[in-house]
């Protein structure tokens, strides 16, 4: 499924993506496992039960664009702590994509990635991928200062790191609350969605919402034949 909109992708200059859920599938549930693991560190930290554990862990990730950042402003967590526990996951799970490694390889310009994880989550994705060697830089949420997409400031600090002008880039996200901001500053914006019959018990209806809104130009649930066929 891929549904183009009228906006053209030809002046497009600088390729952003997400990582988790954009450049994998989440058909492959690795994102379903730092979900889990931050479900626990959530009960390891405030004593709640799985359940109620669970709901303030979304809550946050809803409200302050990661639970890592509700767990930082509501109660002091250490990020590096949290990050690294979290990302102790299976890998394996990531499967070799030669035709999506292909096409990212061939669009024209820069590419790089803009994530809520870490540089080293990342390079670990990569690494299953097959294209380590595909993005200019990891723009992280290090390097973000851990104010996290969808705010702001995590847009306009990577613009001004990497000298990129908006007008002539283009945002990939599976979540359309990340594309309001890019859509804002003059970013063509594709949401990357899982397939309509897609459900797991960690994941929220609203992580599955498909943009029907201004913000959202593109959306396609198959990434590499999108850029293959970009309009």
């Amino acid at each position: 499924m891929t549904l183009p909109a009228a906006r053209s992708l030809s002046h497009i200059t600088d390729w952003v993506f997400d990582l988790d859920n954009t450049l994998y599938p989440r058909e492959c549930n690795l994102f379903a496992q730092i979900d889990v693991r931050i479900t626990h560190y959530v009960m390891d930290l405030t004593k709640l039960d799985f359940e109620a554990a669970r709901a303030l862990q979304k809550t946050y990730y809803r409200d302050f664009g990661t639970t890592l950042n509700g767990l930082m402003l509501q109660h002091e967590v250490d990020p590096d702590h949290f990050l690294a526990n979290v990302h102790a996951i299976d890998y394996s799970p990531v499967a070799e994509h030669p035709d999506l490694v292909a096409a990212i390889r061939d669009l024209p310009g820069r590419k790089f990635i803009l994530t809520n994880g870490d540089v080293g989550h990342a390079r670990a994705v990569l690494a299953r991928l097959g294209g380590s060697d595909l993005f200019e830089h990891v723009y992280d949420i290090r390097a973000m200062t851990y104010v996290p997409k969808p705010h702001r400031e995590a847009y306009a600090g990577f613009f001004a790191a990497h000298g990129v002008d908006p007008t002539s880039a283009a945002m990939f996200d599976d979540l359309e609350k990340n594309l309001v901001v890019p859509h804002e500053m003059g970013m063509a914006t594709v949401q990357v969605v899982a397939g309509p019959d897609y459900a797991h018990e960690q994941v929220d209806a609203w992580e599955l919402g498909r943009g029907d809104s201004a913000h959202v130009h593109h959306v396609t649930d198959d990434l590499a034949r999108f850029l293959r066929e970009r309009p």
